[in-house]
């Protein structure tokens, strides 16, 4: 029986008959077809729609039929699907796929892919436990006791099953990793989690990832490995975030606490503990304890130049010209290492020597390839923590991701299906985002939601509002007094989101003593509080008031009554302070663009969306969102950013 997706999301289809009170959506059937279509044909699709049209069953859907119903003759349809939040794959993968399984009459598979370093090493667990006594410290040793408790019982293996988080450096110790594996030979091969859970992937239709893992294959495949198998069709969800996401994985990140930590591992010559005591390698052992000295002493001139180069954002313009004896010593020390391993008779500790000086010769290539700026293209910057533990990070990415989408994703995958609530600027132009991901040929979909945001949100527009830039005092105090303003009003609870934390800060500051008064909970980003943690609280309150930067504009979900209210603070530009998105704009510039109107308008105007998408989550929802940046009436480009928002009741006040 060949089965269309009108068989299924329609009124009398599979799902109707077993999901009470299901309506057909006809965004959801419409998009459902287009992906189906794309998938036949081989085509790469940019479908927007709207929330509440069920943009899951609507690429679920196609996908699975895609998967089974192929003819014999034709080569197999692997899917893989992508998102950016935990909580969607968790959805996807706890609830929507299930359900599609039982309803539907066909027999597929689907896995929900986790990194290799998610899953317990049988065989190293043993070894670390056997080596305790000169690895670690007592807190330590007791972890290690719990997961080796639990791994006598579990059946996922996977951190996720082990019940609470242990220390970095124990879970190193006992984790699957590629270059500590032996493979068949293995003693455990028959009974490990990674193995059986990679021949599960091997074998299934469905593969449901993370974007950072599906972009950590996508590098690996620049060099000739990978983490998934062959994938015919490609679909990701929460596509808005890809050009960042693409970008941090594509690049470079080295840290003095990298170093260190390895170090840790190798000697310790204040708890007298490491792989290298074990075998008694004495010149090795001094060897680290030089090289402790050598990157501290690398990484400090390199956070002094930062303090005194004058660019207060890090960025390194060109290849900085200090002297690395860093990476010189460990991969004479990985040299070393290495020659010892190969005098020993044991494959297993052989093996484990190996894996760390592995290690140190990635640690060594990737510090001297950042210090000679070694990829074209790209930008380079330092980051500094303070603390007791100064980490000083080195980073780089590639200034355009487009390039490389173009030619290693979108070349390389007969579909890919590209999914959002928020793609496209203005009344329907997906050019900037289809632009800034290097897909040059593609059919475009654009699906507006199945609510009636005309009767469901008020949408207020500050009248008498000084602007942004010209006081910044002032402007800081008017948005207090409208926040205060609107609040009185408002019954419920209600996000506030700022573009910086300085401006959360001194709101936070002006308001807090008023909040007491209303006896109103105010929760504010960045008091140490995570944000889980954050909108549990405001969930519970159901009139409590949040305050938010970056996270809280995305992929936060708060249906009913708990929030009647968004208020937006500022129109949120990207200021490019940032070495990457200055980068970006000298980009455009350089190709006699205009980086304002080209990138700054328009990544603006999708991530608006985004805070706006936080009200509306079900057809039942109702509230008010209040823009307090007076730009959005008083420029030319606040038509973009009104265009692109739903049509809702319209207010100045």
């Amino acid at each position: 029986m060949t089965l269309s997706v009108n068989d299924v999301l329609a009124d009398d289809g599979y799902i109707s008959r077993r999901l009470p009170g299901y309506e057909l959506r006809q965004e959801q059937l419409e998009m459902s077809s287009a992906v189906a279509n794309a998938i036949q044909n081989g085509e790469h699709l940019v479908a927007e729609a709207g929330t509440g049209v069920g943009k899951s069953f609507a690429y679920l859907v196609p996908s699975i039929l895609a998967a089974t119903q192929r003819k014999k003759d034709e080569p197999r349809c692997r899917i893989v699907i992508s998102t950016h939040t935990i909580s969607l794959q968790e959805q996807l993968f706890q609830r929507d796929i299930p359900f599609l399984n039982a309803i539907l009459p066909v027999e597929f598979s689907a896995v929900l892919v986790k990194g290799r370093g998610n899953y317990v090493s049988l065989r190293r667990l043993k070894g670390a436990y056997e080596r305790s006594t000169s690895l670690f410290e007592t807190e330590e040793m007791q972890q290690l006791q719990q997961i080796h408790q639990w791994s006598q019982h579990t059946e996922d293996g996977s951190r996720s099953d082990l019940g609470f988080s242990p220390l970095a450096t124990v879970w190193d110790e006992v984790r699957s990793d590629h270059g500590n594996c032996l493979g068949r030979r293995c003693p455990t091969y028959d009974d490990c989690h990674y193995y059986k859970a990679r021949k599960r992937i091997w074998n299934a239709d469905i593969l449901v990832v993370n974007h950072a893992l599906f972009f950590s294959d996508l590098a690996l495949r620049r060099e000739g490995a990978s983490l998934l198998p062959e994938y015919q069709v490609a679909i990701m969800d929460e596509a808005h975030t890809l050009e960042d996401v693409a970008a941090s994985h594509l690049g470079l990140a080295v840290t003095n606490g990298q170093f260190s930590y390895l170090f840790g591992k190798l000697y310790n010559d204040r708890t007298q503990k490491g792989i290298l005591l074990e075998h008694n390698l004495i010149e090795c052992q001094q060897l680290v304890s030089r090289l402790r000295f050598l990157v501290d002493d690398l990484f400090d001139r390199i956070d002094v130049w930062r303090n005194e180069s004058g660019h207060s954002n890090g960025r390194v313009r060109r290849p900085l010209e200090f002297e690395n004896p860093v990476s010189t010593d460990a991969s004479e020390l990985a040299m070393m290492i290495r020659q010892y391993a190969s005098k020993l008779e044991s494959e297993e500790q052989r093996i484990n020597l190996n894996s760390n000086a592995d290690r140190l010769d990635g640690l060594a290539i990737s510090l001297q390839s950042w210090l000679k700026q070694t990829e074209d293209e790209a930008v380079y910057w330092v980051e500094t923590t303070a603390g007791r533990n100064r980490n000083v990070k080195l980073l780089s990415s590639p200034i355009q991701v487009g390039t490389t989408l173009r030619d290693e994703l979108f070349s390389q995958t007969k579909s890919v299906i590209l999914t959002s609530a928020t793609l496209s600027v203005g009344k329907q132009d997906f050019s900037f985002y289809r632009d800034r991901i290097g897909l040059s040929k593609a059919n475009e979909l654009k699906l507006g939601s199945p609510f009636n945001y005309k009767k469901q949100v008020k949408l207020i527009l500050a009248d008498n509002m000084p602007e942004p830039g010209e006081n910044p005092g002032n402007y800081e105090q008017a948005v207090a007094s409208k926040i205060q303003k609107h609040l009185e009003e408002l019954d419920g609870g209600a996000f506030v989101l700022f573009t910086s934390y300085r401006m959360l800060r001194s709101c936070s500051q002006k308001l807090n003593r008023w909040m007491v008064e209303q006896n109103r909970m105010l929760l504010c980003q960045g008091d140490g509080i995570p944000r889980t943690t954050l909108l549990e609280r405001f969930r519970k309150d159901g009139n409590a008031v949040l305050f938010g930067t970056e996270s809280f504009w995305q992929g936060v979900d708060v249906p009913g009554d708990a929030l009647k209210m968004v208020i937006i603070t500022k129109l949120p530009f990207s200021v490019p302070d940032h070495p990457l998105l200055e980068a970006r704009v000298e980009k455009i510039r350089e190709n006699g663009g205009n980086p304002f109107t080209e990138y700054q308008v328009p990544e603006a105007a999708i991530k608006l969306r985004q805070g706006f998408g936080r009200l509306i989550r079900t057809a039942r929802d109702s509230g008010t969102v209040v823009i307090l940046d007076p730009r959005i009436r008083t420029k030319a480009y606040g038509r973009i950013f009104l265009e692109s928002l739903p049509e809702c009741d319209l207010v100045i006040s």
